[in-house]
């Protein structure tokens, strides 16, 4: 595998992990009334590769499940992010 797969295939692995327990964890304070992570930096972490990592905290935890920027956004960014790292893995494999 090329450095740059390895790249491509940590930041993925890594963003995802940081997604699923961002939305974990503001599940968890939604739920003791605490302080909340802002949906935006939600989203952010979405739109930055974490789409697998949002989907899967989103059905694993139960949450944003009911607002439409979420049940729309995250399938959509992650067709985008299928497609995107085809693409990338295309490219690094010539």
């Amino acid at each position: 595998m090329s450095m740059g797969m390895n790249i491509l295939t940590y930041y993925l692995l890594s963003i995802n992990f940081i997604t699923w327990v961002a939305y974990g964890l503001d599940k968890g304070r939604a739920k003791k009334g605490k302080w909340r992570i802002q949906e935006r930096t939600l989203l952010i972490l979405t739109a930055a590769g974490g789409s697998v990592g949002a989907l899967a905290g989103m059905l694993l935890f139960r949450h944003k499940t009911k607002k439409a920027k979420f049940v729309v956004g995250v399938p959509v960014m992650l067709v985008a992010h299928c497609v995107i790292t085809a693409a990338a893995v295309q490219w690094l494999m010539k």
